[in-house]
C-alpha cells in the first residue's frame, strides 16, 4: 500500500481534539473515581485486554477516551510500556484465591459447596427507571462496598478438576518441578511461534479482545466447532499478589487483585478433556468462551476456532483495532490506481494491471 503524508494540518489536527473536549467534556477526578466504583465490570476489561491491573488507571483511560475501548485499552498498554518490571510475582493456585463467586454447571455437589456471590444472572432483565427520578435514593443495599469490605469465602476451595482427577475421571497431571516465574515465556515480550507454547497460548486468551474470543467461542458452541463443553467450574474472587523479599527470601503480599478463570469439561474419544482460561478482573463471559477455544484450538479441522494461530492473531484487540482504523489514513495513490484500472476496463481497454 501507498500512504500520503497529511501536511499543513496540526492547525486543523488542534481544533478536531478541542472539539472532541467540547462535545464530550473534560472528566475530573471525581467521575474517574465514580466510574472506577460503579462500573467495575467494565474497568476490569480495560485491565484484562491492557494486561495491567491499575483500576484508577483504566478507569482514567475509559474517561478520558469517551468510552471507546480499544483507545482506552491502547492507552493502558502504552503506558505499561514505560513502567519497569521490578519483580515476579509466585503462582497463584486455584485453591488460595479469596473466592466470593463458584459455581459448576457439571455437578450439583462440589467439594465446597456452589457459592452464588455476586450476580445478575437470575435477575429479571427490566430498566430500572426509577434511577432516572432525581429525587430517587439509593438504599443501603445498592450502596457499593471497596475490595477489602467485599465478603471472601472462608477457607480454601479446591478444584473441581481435583476432585475429577480423584475419581479417575480425568488424567492425572504429570509430576514436574514448577517453573520459575522469570523464566515462562512471556508474551509481552517474546513474539509467539506456532504451535505456541502453552503460556502464550493462555496469556494472549487472557489479553485477547472479549468480544472477538466470544465471537470464535460461540460459533463453535452453536455446531461449528468439534466440542460440546460443560462449565466445570467458574470462579471469581482476589488472589494475593506475593513476592519474595529481595534480600531475605520471605515471601509477602504486596496487595490483592480481582482474577477470574473457568474451565470447561468436554467429552472425548479417550474420556474427558479440560479447557482453562484465566485473566485479571471478572470477566466470566470471556474466561468460558476462552476455555471453550483452549479445548478447540488444534483440533482437526478447517473451522477457523480450530487454528491456533487464526484464533490468538485475530482475537488481539490493539492489532486488530489499529489495523481497522489505519484504513482512515490518506489511500490516495492505491486508489487512484485502482480507479484506473476501472476506467480501462470500462473504456473496453486491457485487462486491469495486477498492483
Amino acid at each position: 500500500m501507498a500512504y500520503v503524508a497529511a501536511r499543513g494540518g496540526e492547525q486543523a489536527i488542534l481544533q478536531a481534539e478541542t472539539l472532541y473536549q467540547q462535545l464530550n467534556g473534560s472528566p475530573d477526578a471525581a467521575f474517574i473515581r465514580a466510574l472506577e466504583q460503579l462500573m467495575p465490570y467494565l474497568v476490569d476489561r480495560v485491565m484484562g485486554e491492557g494486561s495491567l491491573y491499575a483500576p484508577q488507571l483504566a478507569a482514567l483511560a475509559l474517561a478520558q477516551t469517551g468510552g471507546d475501548l480499544y483507545e482506552a485499552v491502547l492507552l493502558l498498554r502504552a503506558y505499561r510500556s514505560t513502567q519497569p518490571r521490578l519483580a515476579y510475582a509466585e503462582p497463584v493456585a486455584q485453591e488460595h484465591i479469596h473466592t466470593v463467586r463458584r459455581i459448576s454447571a457439571a455437578f450439583k455437589d462440589i467439594p465446597g459447596g456452589q457459592v452464588l456471590g455476586p450476580t445478575l444472572d437470575y435477575s429479571h432483565r427490566i430498566l430500572r427507571t426509577e434511577l432516572l427520578d432525581e429525587q430517587h435514593q439509593a438504599s443501603e443495599d445498592e450502596t457499593p462496598q471497596t475490595d477489602a469490605e467485599y465478603p471472601a469465602t472462608n477457607g480454601r476451595l479446591p478444584p473441581v478438576a481435583d476432585w475429577l482427577r480423584s475419581n479417575r475421571l480425568v488424567a492425572p497431571l504429570a509430576e514436574q518441578d514448577a517453573p520459575a516465574p522469570g523464566e515462562l515465556p512471556d508474551v509481552t515480550r517474546d513474539p509467539i511461534a506456532f504451535p505456541a507454547p502453552r503460556a502464550h497460548r493462555l496469556q494472549s486468551l487472557s489479553r485477547a479482545d472479549t468480544g472477538g474470543v466470544l465471537a470464535l467461542g460461540y460459533s463453535s458452541m452453536r455446531g461449528y466447532g468439534l466440542a460440546h463443553p460443560t462449565v466445570n467450574e467458574v470462579r471469581l474472587g482476589y488472589a494475593d499478589v506475593v513476592l519474595r523479599h529481595p534480600l531475605s527470601g520471605v515471601p509477602f503480599s504486596a496487595g490483592r487483585m480481582r482474577v477470574s478463570h473457568a474451565e470447561i469439561v468436554n467429552s472425548a474419544a479417550d474420556g474427558l478433556e479440560l479447557g482453562f482460561a484465566a485473566t485479571i478482573g471478572w470477566n466470566e463471559v470471556k474466561t468460558i468462551a476462552a476455555a471453550m477455544l483452549d479445548v478447540e484450538m488444534n483440533k482437526p479441522t478447517p473451522h477457523p476456532a480450530h487454528a491456533e494461530e487464526f484464533v490468538l492473531y485475530h482475537t488481539e484487540p490493539v492489532e486488530a483495532s489499529g489495523f481497522c482504523i489505519h484504513y482512515k489514513l490518506p489511500h490516495y495513490v492505491t486508489f487512484a490506481s485502482a480507479l484506473d484500472n476501472v476506467r480501462r476496463v470500462a473504456a473496453g481497454g486491457d485487462e486491469p494491471e495486477q498492483g
